[in-house]
């Protein structure tokens, strides 16, 4: 049950972020439901190879350099799923610094 209510908040969390963020745009709540299943199969899949091999920038930059892969696999969501379109980098770095924000509640309420 908390999975359920959990994909829904983080579906109204994307909602949120297009209506916050200029150059994000989701067309309905079922793109909106799509676009966190596809997050969540490029943290699961993808994410943990891209961090391996950019380990070491990582390291050098004390982390920041996370921020940009997070904006690019945002951006590559936005690409991937049908309904959703993320316009350009800028707008995918502000887009997923807000989604890191709303997952950070998100995980504290549902996850208790």
């Amino acid at each position: 049950m908390s999975l359920i209510i959990s994909w829904l908040l983080y579906a109204l969390a994307i909602i949120f972020i297009a209506w916050l963020v200029p150059g994000i745009s989701v067309e309905n709540f079922s793109s909106a439901m799509l676009v966190c299943v596809v997050i969540a199969l490029i943290n699961i899949f993808i994410r943990p190879v891209i961090q391996l091999i950019t380990l070491p920038i990582n390291f050098l930059t004390l982390g920041i350099f996370g921020l940009i892969i997070n904006a690019l696999l945002f951006m590559l969501a936005g690409y991937l799923a049908p309904g959703v379109h993320v316009d350009g980098f800028v707008s995918a770095f502000l887009g997923s610094i807000v989604l890191s924000f709303l997952s950070l509640i998100i995980n504290s309420v549902v996850w208790k």
